[in-house]
C-alpha cells in the first residue's frame, strides 16, 4: 500500500474523493495514484518529468494550512512511520484529464473517464441546485404572504450548514 495514502479515508466513489480546495473541485494526489494503481511516488514523477503540461489552473501543492485542514477533518497522518514528505498536490478537472497523457496505460485511460464523469455529475447536481433556487424566487413572487413562511424554511434546508465557531479574545463590555 502506498504510505502517501492516509491523508483521506477510502471512498466508495469517485464524488467522494473530490474536494473543494480555493474554490476549484480537486482530487488528491494519494487518491489518484491509488485510483490508477500506482504509487503517489510514481505519479509524482511522472508530473514532474512533464511538469509543462501542469500549469496552475490544472494542479498546484498544498499550503501546509490546507494539508493540516484535510488532515484534521479526516484521518491523522501518522508523521513519524514514514508518511509523506513533500506537502500533496491537487488536481483539477483539466489536470485529471491531463494525467491521461502522462500516465498512458489501459487502466488510467478507464480510471480518467469514470473520473470525467464523475466531475460531469457534480456540475450536473450544482446546477439543479441553482435552479431549484430560481423557482422558488419565481414561485414566491407569484403567492401570497402566507407562504413566505414556507418559501423561507425551503431556503434554510437548501443553504449549507454553517459551523459556528467560538470566539476568541478579549471583548470590552460598555
Amino acid at each position: 500500500m502506498d504510505k502517501g495514502r492516509k491523508l483521506l479515508p477510502r471512498s466508495t466513489g469517485v464524488e467522494g474523493r473530490i474536494c473543494l480546495i480555493r474554490g476549484h473541485r480537486v482530487m488528491l494526489d494519494a487518491d489518484l495514484a491509488e485510483m490508477y494503481g500506482v504509487p503517489t511516488k510514481a505519479l509524482s514523477q511522472a508530473v514532474k518529468r512533464n511538469i509543462e503540461r501542469f500549469p496552475e489552473d490544472f494542479m498546484f501543492q498544498l499550503t501546509e494550512e490546507e494539508h493540516e485542514f484535510l488532515r484534521s477533518q479526516f484521518v491523522t497522518s501518522n508523521e513519524g512511520s514514514g508518511g509523506r514528505r513533500y506537502l500533496p498536490r491537487v488536481f483539477t478537472e483539466q489536470g485529471v484529464a491531463m494525467l491521461s497523457t502522462v500516465l498512458n496505460s489501459k487502466r488510467a485511460i478507464e480510471v480518467n473517464i469514470t473520473i470525467m464523469r464523475a466531475f460531469v455529475r457534480l456540475r450536473e447536481l450544482m446546477s439543479t441546485h441553482k435552479d431549484l433556487a430560481l423557482k422558488l424566487d419565481d414561485m414566491e413572487k407569484k403567492y401570497d404572504r402566507q407562504f413566505k413562511v414556507v418559501f423561507d424554511a425551503i431556503r434554510q434546508l437548501m443553504a449549507p450548514e454553517v459551523k459556528k465557531g467560538k470566539r476568541i479574545g478579549f471583548t470590552h463590555d460598555k
